[in-house]
């Protein structure tokens, strides 16, 4: 099976806030592989978005992303290109 994972710094001003969480949940559901967050030693999954909004991921948290299955390379790339993006969130 194949699982990659990647470390990315959560840099818009509200973090894993609801609107961010919707739409990480959203993108991840587009996948088949199933993709983790970690962050201080909790663990959610990304396509559960009251998961990813209890672990509270704030500014400058460094979170640590996994995808395993087919499409875990693309999964895991657009993930931290969203976050990278700040949610596409007007600061």
């Amino acid at each position: 099976m194949n699982v990659i994972s990647q470390q990315v710094t959560i840099c818009n001003k509200l973090g894993l806030h609801a609107r961010a969480a919707t739409k990480l949940a959203q993108l991840s559901q587009k996948f088949s592989a199933q993709i983790t967050l970690e962050l201080a030693g909790k663990e959610a999954d990304a396509s559960s978005i009251m998961a990813l909004m209890l672990l509270a991921g704030g500014q400058g948290k460094i979170v640590n992303i996994t995808a395993q299955g087919e499409d875990a390379q693309l999964a895991l790339a657009e993930i931290c290109q969203l976050i990278s993006d700040k949610f596409d969130e007007a600061e």
